[in-house]
């Protein structure tokens, strides 16, 4: 019998043992397969945000105070808690419900897909309706669609802060494209099972023409190898843009990571192999 804390594995590996749920810990009880799935190509996907250079991890995923209107405070207030009882993000970081409801939250935040707004705002496609990131990531679910982020250069940099690679992947993303990743969160994205990808070097999104609201495929992850060139292509209107981006699994031990979705799926089998 092994025990693990119910917010450091990913909500589709669970089996809840209701005796110890009260004190946040699981029991993982078969319930992770004992050989990973193989990757799969990515089809249909949507952009969360289009994003500029020297987007840091506080732009992901902010430390501090929890915005009432935003879709984190709007769950507390649902729960009964009191504004003044807020705290902040980094005071909740133990609590995945608040921590992903505010990734990609900081009132400071540019997403390029909605013009001279700040904060947490994107448009979902097919119909261009603004709302939060988290609403359209929680819409993009439900409606099966596996969604992208677009960035420029020094994409994660900053501190250190391993809530926006998990908010990230909690949120559906699949896969990065960026000019270039700052070491620390490229390592954290390929921990959490998110797919970095890296622009060739005389291009970009604005380059390529890409507004972010195209429909993306990525070709090639079925057969990943570290620093792979991999195909995308970006269709809008009928209309279709291929590039070649570079795979950022920099290492055979990144790739197990990946393959397994993750560090945390590749430690509990290796865990439960014995």
């Amino acid at each position: 019998m092994v025990w693990y804390n119910y917010y450091t594995i990913p909500r589709w590996h669970l089996a809840i043992d209701k005796s110890a749920s009260e004190r946040g810990w699981v029991q993982v009880a078969g319930v992770v397969p004992p050989e990973p799935a193989p990757p799969r190509d990515v089809r249909g996907a949507r952009v969360l945000a289009v994003l500029a250079d020297s987007v840091t991890t506080d732009h992901i995923s902010p430390a501090g105070s929890i915005p009432a209107d935003g879709p984190a405070g709007k769950y507390l207030i649902s729960l009964g808690v009191a504004k003044a009882d807020f705290n902040s993000f980094g005071a909740r970081r133990g609590n995945h419900e608040v921590m992903m409801r505010g990734t990609f939250g900081n009132i400071r935040l540019r997403n390029l897909l909605v013009p001279g707004a700040e904060g947490n705002w994107t448009l979902h496609f097919p119909n261009g309706e603004r709302m939060s990131i988290f609403d359209a990531a929680t819409k993009y679910q439900g409606e099966g669609v596996p969604l992208i982020i677009m960035a420029g250069k020094e994409y994660g940099s900053g501190s250190s802060r391993d809530w926006a690679a998990k908010g990230t992947v909690l949120l559906g993303v699949r896969a990065v494209i960026a000019e270039s990743f700052e070491r620390i969160h490229r390592s954290n994205l390929v921990g959490m099972g998110v797919l970095p990808l890296e622009f060739q070097p005389s291009e970009n999104a604005a380059s390529l023409g890409l507004t972010g609201q195209e429909i993306y495929e990525i070709d090639g992850v079925t057969d990943l190898k570290p620093r792979k060139q991999l195909s995308v292509r970006a269709t809008s209107d009928g209309a279709q843009k291929q590039f070649s981006a570079r795979v950022r699994i920099d290492t055979p031990q990144e790739l197990q990571y990946y393959r397994h979705g993750g560090i945390l799926p590749y430690v509990l089998r290796n865990l439960l192999k014995g």
